[in-house]
């Protein structure tokens, strides 16, 4: 989906002009992907945009350099508080939010100790991740000939930029293959998450979801998504899957910032249920929506207004 321009990034604690929000080519992190970042919405309310769950995703961020050992120099407030001024700069009234944290230009070489850190934040306008049919009807997707990347050899646990590699692998494959999106195993054989979002089944009117042990990354949507299962009855456990788990299900979801609520319709060529979003899918859909446009008191507290 191309990216429009906003009106500012913010840089290492400033805002500057779009065009001028450029790197050095022999940037750390153009070449050996060490980075760390985050993907947010801010959605448009009554009270003006507001940003949904942005402290947790910060709280991410920071966990995800812990991994990658990368000291970030700012604190998580004034990361807050960069991603509230860039929106507000930007003058959008909903937008995708991104914060990243990269090894810059001084130090070349796979020891990335001596490299600066740097920090920016990037918003722009972006619709449906899946695209609108795909949010209202249900997308195809297929299981991916590639595997997640096992814990000890690339942590799954941090978000990182490098390690998105092996999504896109995956997701090429599932484009030139006719298909929405990809469902990626780990190397036991197990569900672990699509190439951007996680993944959940539902069976017997109760949810479930792969647990983080099988490679799925801590996602922010998957846990909003088991809270409001959980307050609106629906039982929700994790459990391993194996891929005919997902053949027969009655219903199946995908969850993430970008993709949001997508009901998946077709797997390896197999009808989901009905072929159509069943009624728990379109349950949390709704709650879902009407929580980050600021219709629900409730789950305020999921909402930093920028205004």
């Amino acid at each position: 989906m191309p990216v429009t321009p906003s009106e500012k990034v913010w840089m290492d604690g400033k805002l500057v002009p779009w065009g001028e929000a450029k790197i050095h080519v022999l940037t750390h992190s153009l070449h050996y992907g060490g980075g760390v970042f985050e993907g947010i919405r801010a959605y448009e309310t009554k009270r003006g945009p507001a940003i949904f769950r942005l402290s947790d995703h910060i709280a991410r961020l920071y966990r995800s350099a812990k991994i990658f050992m990368i000291d970030i120099p700012f604190s998580p407030d004034e990361l807050v508080d960069a991603c509230k001024d860039t929106v507000r700069a930007s003058g959008l009234p909903s937008c995708y939010v991104r914060p990243i944290v990269y090894m810059g230009y001084g130090e070349m070489g796979l020891n990335p100790l001596l490299a600066p850190i740097n920090v920016a934040v990037v918003v722009w306008p972006w619709g449906a991740y899946l695209g609108d049919e795909g949010l209202t009807h249900g997308v195809r997707m297929k299981v991916s000939s590639w595997r997640r990347h096992d814990p000890n050899i690339i942590p799954p646990a941090a978000k990182g930029t490098g390690q998105y590699v092996n999504s896109q692998l995956a997701k090429l494959e599932a484009i030139k293959g006719g298909y929405d999106e990809a469902i990626m195993l780990n190397p036991e054989g197990f569900v672990a998450e699509a190439t951007g979002e996680n993944i959940f089944t539902v069976v017997d009117g109760s949810l479930i979801t792969p647990p983080l042990s099988a490679g799925a990354l801590v996602g922010i949507t998957r846990d909003s998504v088991m809270k409001i299962a959980s307050d609106h009855g629906i039982p929700v456990r994790e459990s391993n899957m194996h891929r005919t788990d997902l053949y027969l299900a009655d219903e199946v979801f995908v969850t993430g910032t970008a993709a949001e609520i997508t009901p998946v319709r077709e797997i390896d060529d197999r009808t989901v249920g009905t072929g159509q979003p069943g009624p728990i899918t379109k349950k949390i859909q709704e709650v879902f929506y009407a929580i980050v446009k600021g219709e629900v008191e409730k789950y305020d507290e999921w909402l930093d207004y920028v205004s």
